[in-house]
């Protein structure tokens, strides 16, 4: 999928964040939904201005930028002795 169709950045939106187009949704906020539990129908219901394929675009984005080098690595977990 091209998620380049659905997601762009404009600065003068959001402060740039990256967001579906001709919405004011971010990534980051609809990514948020999903963690915590909400299911595409209920986004979908919620926010009518997304379809499936905005949803589809907004993972394919994450998962481009989790491939991406510079994100930070995480600590490892270590148990509390």
């Amino acid at each position: 999928m091209d998620w380049r169709q659905y997601i762009h950045s404009n600065p003068n939106i959001l402060l740039g964040r990256p967001v579906v187009k001709d919405t004011r949704l971010s990534v980051e906020f609809i990514l948020g939904l999903f963690a915590a539990g909400w299911t595409e129908s209920q986004v979908l219901e919620s926010y009518p201005t997304l379809n499936t394929e905005s949803i589809r675009a907004i993972f394919a984005f994450a998962v481009e930028c989790m491939q991406d080098e510079f994100l930070y690595t995480l600590a490892p977990i270590t148990e509390a002795g």
